[in-house]
């Protein structure tokens, strides 16, 4: 008796070929080895050759290049859109053109005006909106362009502007990521204060760019925190900066430490003293002791400015410690010792009694 088998085969196409016969199983195997090598052989040899290539190319991370501002130019990202060409030579089989964008950080000084403000203002939410970042970085640039010469065109839509930048910053891709850190810089030097109730979550991604390991984004993102420090008032500022000193990441403590270093001297003596330099100086002892020596630099740069302003400035001691009709100030010492735990002024004594060093210069 014959005996039959029920074989199953998927072809390329999903077709299900049933072989009832199994006389006939190794006819159909030997028929099907035929085809295949048929067709192999019909292909053209470019095609059999970069097939697996292709593949290879295709499978490849994307990484984005970068240069560094070798000789003064400006840096530059160079982008391939599509797969490179195979061994040297033009993509002709599959109809694919190479495209190079380039993506290039111009500095504010060097950006021109817009040519049709109207229609761009138009557009200039959607093209922030965008997920196309090339149309995304030129969105920015125009904000830029908006900042230095139209600013009052902005003003309506500057907490929408300033939302959809937070979200810039944001994005993965270090060329939309520092463009979108120039452009807050721009609107810093546009705005100043009137920016200070969206200040927030811009302070908080500057802070975290300027602490990453991508240096030429932790340099854009630095820059940014010194224009800040430039075009926003201390008294509006300091406020905003004063959580950061305790945040967890001691990169983001330091880099707020240098920011608040900046700002004071701008109060002036006067300003030191109404903004309250008990306060200050308590700021400035706790940041002593910090973790790196970022922060313990900015620290003891402040608490030499704040030296200087209470000596032009001094508190007066309280009246049942004067001991004769002319009023009695506090010195330097004793005003520490009065308003620091004993620990902290001894360590600001040590800062302040020292030959005073040069101020902290940039962030």
């Amino acid at each position: 008796m014959r005996q039959l088998f029920v074989v199953r085969i998927w072809s390329v196409d999903s077709v299900v070929v049933d072989v009832y016969n199994f006389t006939l199983l190794s006819r159909c195997c030997a028929m099907m080895s035929e085809t295949a090598l048929r067709d192999l052989n019909l292909l053209p040899k470019s095609e059999r050759t970069n097939e697996t290539s292709s593949k290879d190319i295709l499978a490849k991370p994307y990484v984005e290049p970068t240069d560094e501002n070798v000789g003064g130019k400006q840096r530059k990202n160079v982008v391939s859109l599509t797969e490179p060409p195979v061994n040297g030579n033009e993509v002709g089989h599959s109809g694919a053109e190479v495209v190079v964008v380039e993506v290039e950080y111009i500095e504010s000084d060097k950006l021109t005006d817009l040519e049709d403000v109207d229609e761009s203002l138009k557009v200039l939410l959607d093209g922030l909106g965008s997920k196309d970042w090339v149309l995304l970085c030129d969105a920015l640039n125009n904000v830029r362009r908006f900042s230095i010469y139209h600013k009052e065109a902005l003003q309506d839509i500057l907490d929408n502007v300033i939302s959809l930048l937070v979200k810039a910053l944001k994005n993965p891709r270090s060329a939309v990521c520092k463009t979108a850190i120039m452009t807050s810089a721009d609107i810093f030097k546009a705005f100043g204060d009137s920016i200070i109730d969206s200040l927030d979550p811009l302070l908080v991604q500057l802070l975290l760019k300027s602490s990453q390991d991508k240096r030429f984004v932790c340099e854009a993102a630095e820059k940014a925190l010194i224009d800040l420090t430039i075009w926003v008032s201390p008294v509006l500022l300091l406020p905003k900066l004063q959580p950061y000193l305790k945040n967890r990441n001691p990169r983001i403590r330091a880099k707020a430490s240098m920011c608040v270093s900046r700002s004071v001297p701008r109060l002036g003596t006067e300003g030191i003293k109404d903004y309250g330099i008990d306060k200050l100086t308590k700021i400035a002892s706790s940041q002593l002791s910090d973790q790196l020596p970022e922060s313990r630099e900015a620290a003891r740069s402040l608490l030499l400015e704040l030296q200087t302003a209470y000596e032009k400035s001094p508190v007066l001691a309280p009246e049942e410690d004067a001991s004769s009709d002319q009023p009695l100030v506090y010195t330097w010492e004793q005003f520490c010792e009065s308003n620091l735990p004993k620990l902290s002024a001894q360590a600001v004594l040590r800062v302040t009694s020292a030959t005073r060093e040069a101020p902290v210069s940039g962030l």
